[in-house]
């Protein structure tokens, strides 16, 4: 009896231990097939606005020319739309930097919008902004809804923020 209670006792210290130590770990973004659906099934909540701040992107493949559409959520603040990457620089990611533009779709909205990517200073608090608005990409950051301005600027290198610029005469 004496084994199981040692045994027990260091599988919890051992548990909590490392329960401790991944609390400050953060998740690294892998498509799966699983994460494809999820996509494809988030199409139309998303297009008939059920999901809130949340708007389906496409860009154009940047290799292949192919247009690739996924959900995102988007900051509206002080009057101008940014867009986040909490996964990190992703497939939609680069297709925006290449191609300077998105086409984002939402109800009865649906337009193309230039893209400009902006500082780590200029990024920090739209990404305080974005953590309090979502929960699941919070796994995918360090810092938490309510830490400081300057954890989100240290951070703000591995999730790029675009401004949205609206395209004249569209």
């Amino acid at each position: 009896m004496a084994e199981w209670v040692i045994w027990s006792e260091l599988w919890r210290t051992r548990a909590s231990r490392t329960t401790i130590e991944n609390m400050s770990e953060t998740k690294t973004f892998r498509m799966t097939a699983l994460r494809r659906f999820g996509d494809k099934f988030m199409q139309y909540p998303v297009l008939t606005g059920l999901v809130p701040n949340t708007y389906l992107i496409t860009t154009r493949g940047r290799r292949t020319g192919k247009s690739r559409t996924h959900p995102v959520t988007l900051v509206e603040r002080g009057g101008t739309r940014w867009l986040v990457a909490p996964y990190g620089p992703v497939a939609w990611v680069l297709n925006a930097r290449a191609a300077g533009r998105v086409r984002l779709r939402r109800r009865r909205e649906d337009r193309e919008w230039a893209v400009r990517e902006v500082s780590a200073e200029e990024a920090g608090p739209i990404l305080k902004d974005y953590l309090k608005i979502t929960g699941p990409p919070r796994a995918y950051f360090q810092a938490g809804p309510d830490s400081p301005v300057e954890e989100f600027v240290a951070e703000a290198p591995g999730h790029p923020v675009f401004e949205l610029v609206a395209i004249s005469g569209k």
